[in-house]
């Protein structure tokens, strides 16, 4: 079973980049420097969770990966943008991102604020250059409404004021929004293309699998390494954050994972044909980086 989700893995993340690097390549813009902060962080590589698992999920639902990349390719320019933004001195003020100096580092912090910026409206060109319908359109809101304050850009303002605050309330609104609305959209982008098809249950599924994730790199930051990462670790005890593993600790961080995987999987009952996202689970949970 891991060799099959490892090859599907494959074959969707390699079918997203060469379309991303094609759209990469493709930038227009009026200055020069500006494309090239663009080009560099969406370049960087990554996992691409989050447009590989929006793949995945319209071809569960029927609809092909070319009906869906236009909306893939958004929902990683807008979680480019937030990494760029993320990095800043401000921010988290990191120097690393995936093994490469950050794009402030590269750009200056100017060009990487507007490099963001650049990067959150290209995605919603590319959103609204693809409507066909209204089904598009409500695709397009979703995107649009959990990437803002109501999602991303919320949990992340919380995440700013929640320093030194211990509570399980806080803790979980932070990372449903800052981690979790994207991870959401990932999923509920193609149900909401295909006129809301297993909506509910998607949406316990990708609530879950954003907790998931964020209790993995919690666990990360405190037991990796820098080099295995490809950024810096230790950042979140350093700066007296709220985390799954200062509130609950190694242990308990793990037992939560524990939880928001059976959760996950649960909430997948009655869809067939689900072994990828239910792998995929596997994936987030045993990850090293």
């Amino acid at each position: 079973m891991q060799m099959i989700f490892n090859k599907e893995y494959s074959k969707y993340k390699t079918l997203f980049e060469e379309k991303l690097n094609e759209e990469a390549n493709n930038i227009k813009s009026s200055n020069e420097t500006l494309k090239k902060a663009m080009q560099y962080s969406l370049k960087a590589g990554g996992k691409r969770l989050r447009p590989v698992l929006m793949l995945a999920t319209a071809e569960l639902l029927g609809l092909s990966c070319a009906d869906v990349m236009p909306y893939a390719l958004a929902i990683e320019y807008i979680h480019t943008y937030s990494l760029i933004h993320d990095d800043l001195p401000d921010m988290d003020n990191d120097d690393l991102r995936r093994g490469k100096p950050t794009n402030h580092k590269v750009f200056g912090n100017a060009m990487a604020i507007l490099a963001g910026d650049a990067l959150l409206n290209l995605a919603y060109e590319t959103c609204f250059r693809a409507v066909k319908d209204i089904n598009g359109i409500s695709a397009c809101r979703m995107l649009s409404l959990y990437a803002g304050a109501f999602g991303m850009v919320g949990g992340q303002a919380t995440d700013i004021e929640s320093q030194g605050v211990m509570s399980e309330g806080t803790l979980l609104n932070v990372h449903l929004n800052k981690t979790g609305r994207l991870i959401l959209a990932s999923v509920l982008t193609p149900s909401a293309l295909f006129a809301n098809l297993y909506f509910n249950e998607l949406s316990n599924y990708g609530k879950n699998l954003g907790y998931l994730f964020q209790v993995t790199d919690d666990i990360l930051d405190y037991t990796s390494t820098e080099e295995v990462l490809g950024k810096s670790i230790n950042k979140d005890k350093e700066q007296n954050k709220l985390t799954f593993v200062s509130l609950y600790g190694i242990d308990g961080a793990r037992k939560k994972a524990e939880e928001y995987y059976n959760n996950a999987v649960s909430a997948l009952d009655g869809i067939s044909k689900t072994e990828f996202l239910i792998e995929l689970l596997n994936y987030v949970k045993n990850r090293n980086n």
